[in-house]
């Protein structure tokens, strides 16, 4: 009888551990509510001082976020359209 407790088990963490790691891998749609890691928050901040976005820039700051908001968007807009007609 123990055996096949253990069995079970097995069978049960192996079907979890199967369909956690085929939830992770599905590529659903971008959510921006969703929670960003740390690496993301981080590529988000290089891309955005990329861009023209100084933090440390208090005089400038609406205008200076503003501008670098919408150079990040246009080139996010366009490598997805890189990605879709390849």
């Amino acid at each position: 009888m123990k055996m096949f407790s253990h069995v079970g088990l097995g069978a049960l963490l192996a079907a979890v551990t199967v369909s956690t790691a085929f939830a992770q891998t599905q590529a659903g749609p971008y959510d921006p509510s969703a929670p960003k890691t740390r690496a993301q928050v981080r590529a988000d901040l290089i891309e955005w001082r990329a861009a023209g976005y100084d933090p440390l820039d208090w005089i400038d700051y609406p205008e200076n976020a503003q501008r670098a908001g919408r150079i990040v968007a246009a080139r996010r807009a366009q490598q997805a359209g890189d990605m879709t007609t390849q």
